[in-house]
């Protein structure tokens, strides 16, 4: 077939184009980063999202050679930060570090995006254990001592976590089903506001995940009755596991991963991951993260792709059964 010379030039111009374009998102992707990045926290300062945060941003600026800026975006359950990093531009310029409550917040909220699709996962950046601990002016020494009193009174004890169907109140809520009894569920907008109520003694228990509780615990003023790894953690000395004290096959660790935008050149996604597995397994970084009570993982991002759509899945069929929803 003779080709006409219209078409001929057409063609010839949209291969000119592609070429000319081609070196121009090469030569992008191998300036980056260009400019400080954006890391969005998707909660307030003092969590535990924050902390951990903080902790490996020093060194991650100095790996990339430029400045990583933590922008703290909190408010309804970490939905909001996560809002605004999926509008993002897939520029490799802003990234999360997504807190457990991304995988609970696909079945409890309505949400603008799915998280599988508006996020390429980087790298599983560490789990560790939820503890549920009383204040020491409570009368609750054991996880069996909360299960009695709530069973005499039902309904009659708040426990605080972070927010409304994260991965604290949807386990808390699994325990009960499991040990048929029933407590008030206190929601705060964060672990850090949290925190200062539980040790301030205004809410009798607290389930969150040891990072931001750490200090308190090993002072004696939160006194620990359990922790959600399927065995006891090295990071709450002296507290069984739930699964120890007969709740069977209860598992619910905690966990922070980052995430960047879905489209980003893979070349960029690439070099973030290598950076983030590089700078949280260097020995002082990670001893940091491991002495706030959470353990490194540092996962490749298939491994973080497919540890985050298992929660997702996990923990839907559990916020279902008990209706679980933002507003409740």
């Amino acid at each position: 077939m003779i080709q006409s010379p219209i078409a001929g030039r057409r063609g010839l111009i949209v291969a000119t184009a592609a070429g000319l374009a081609m070196p121009s998102i090469l030569r992008a992707q191998g300036t980056w980063p260009d400019k400080p990045l954006r890391l969005i926290v998707p909660w307030p300062p003092g969590g535990s999202t924050d902390l951990v945060a903080r902790i490996f941003q020093p060194r991650l600026a100095e790996v990339l050679g430029r400045p990583v800026i933590v922008e703290n975006r909190g408010g309804a359950s970490g939905s909001i930060g996560a809002g605004e990093a999926a509008r993002a531009a897939p520029d490799g310029n802003t990234w999360m570090l997504a807190y457990d409550t991304e995988a609970t917040n696909q079945t409890v909220m309505r949400l603008n995006y799915k998280a599988l699709e508006a996020f390429a996962p980087v790298c599983l950046v560490a789990t560790g254990p939820l503890a549920l601990v009383a204040h020491q002016s409570t009368p609750y020494h054991t996880y069996q001592d909360v299960v009695e009193a709530a069973k005499k009174s039902p309904e009659t004890i708040n426990y605080a976590t972070s927010g409304v169907g994260g991965l604290a109140h949807v386990a808390t809520t699994l325990l009960q089903q499991k040990g048929d009894y029933r407590i008030v569920h206190v929601p705060y907008r964060g672990g850090g506001p949290a925190t200062q109520d539980a040790v301030a003694g205004h809410v009798p228990l607290f389930m969150s995940n040891v990072v931001v509780i750490s200090q308190h615990i090993k002072s004696g003023l939160l006194r620990p009755l359990g922790v959600t790894t399927r065995t006891a953690s090295r990071h709450v000395p002296g507290a069984r596991s739930f699964a120890e004290q007969g709740v069977a096959d209860f598992e619910a660790p905690t966990w922070w991963m980052l995430l960047g935008r879905a489209g980003t050149p893979d070349p960029i996604l690439a070099r973030m991951s290598a950076a983030m597995r590089q700078v949280v397994q260097e020995p002082e970084v990670r001893q940091k993260i491991e002495e706030q009570g959470a353990d490194v993982v540092a996962s490749d991002p298939e491994g973080a792709r497919r540890f985050l759509s298992n929660e997702i899945d996990k923990w839907a069929g559990v916020i279902r059964a008990a209706d679980i929803r933002a507003d409740g």
